[in-house]
């Protein structure tokens, strides 16, 4: 039985925050991150698919073709030289080989052995060039249900940095969300999906990955975030049966009583037109 992927697929997840920063703004002093003309909380693509590298590595570390390419302390043109190590080629600076099969091999081994590769794809164009992928799996930013306060919380440390110092504590700011539900939309197209090898395994982990990963990503940073709900849009066909904003419609959240600011999940009611539902496309609630 072929392990290919046979469907497409968009899919929607929801998760929250409860006194924590989902998101830092760099260039904010790291609040979190926030839509300045809705107040809408904001959560890259960059941010999510990060949490996913780090769940397959934990769950998936040492197994052959589950590496990691983008991790802490990765250098990329190191990670390029196992492609051409592996082939016995000899990198040129900046260029592939001239042979479309050689080049192909070196992509090819990329996503053969580094999972976020043949799922997210890749630039990678550096001094060892080994081509670029374009991944089968992509995210939009996840976007606050309702507009969300950031707040800098002054804490205190019973401790000094320096000796000698004329005083026994110092001060410090956190800043954190009182509660906030994100949604997050992505899509993953069988047509890509076949040129990288992504296939059936790597799907089941990558449902896995999004409902577990912020369970091992916990820290006093990020407070208590929670996967909620992860809504799947099969399609019978590679190419699909609709359009993604369609089925993205049929999920809709609002809060329950509006009078007062969220604090809970339990403060939203999700409903979802299963009616609706166009011919060839299943919806399946995977949390």
């Amino acid at each position: 039985m072929s392990n290919t992927l046979e469907h497409r697929y968009e899919f929607v997840l929801l998760f929250d925050v409860e006194n924590g920063n989902p998101n830092g703004d760099p260039d904010a002093g790291n609040m979190p991150r926030i839509d300045p003309e809705t107040s809408l909380g904001l959560v890259t693509d960059v941010c999510l698919k990060r949490k996913v590298r780090n769940y397959i590595e934990i769950s998936k570390g040492g197994t052959d073709g589950y590496d990691i390419y983008v991790k802490e302390g990765a250098v990329l043109n190191s990670q390029h030289k196992k492609a051409y190590t592996y082939l016995d080629i000899k990198p040129e600076s900046k260029k592939l080989p001239k042979d479309k099969a050689q080049a192909e091999a070196l992509t090819g081994f990329m996503c053969k052995n580094f999972f976020d590769i043949r799922t997210f794809g890749a630039v990678m164009t550096t001094e060892v060039n080994c081509g670029q992928v374009r991944g089968p799996v992509q995210f939009g930013f996840a976007r606050s249900i309702d507009p969300i306060v950031q707040q800098e919380i002054t804490i205190t440390r019973m401790a000094v940095t320096k000796e000698n110092e004329d005083k026994n504590r110092e001060m410090g700011r956190k800043h954190i969300i009182p509660y906030a539900l994100y949604r997050a939309e992505g899509y993953i197209s069988a047509c890509l999906a076949e040129k990288t090898g992504f296939d059936k395994n790597d799907l089941e982990l990558l449902w896995d990955a999004l409902i577990n990963m912020f369970e091992h990503d916990h820290s006093a940073a990020r407070g208590k975030m929670s996967a909620r709900r992860l809504f799947v849009f099969e399609h019978d066909s590679r190419l699909g049966n609709a359009p993604a904003h369609r089925l993205f419609d049929a999920i809709t959240i609002e809060r329950k009583d509006k009078t007062r600011p969220p604090r809970a999940y339990t403060d939203y009611e999700v409903m979802i037109d299963k009616n609706g539902m166009p011919d060839g496309v299943k919806l399946i609630e995977k949390i």
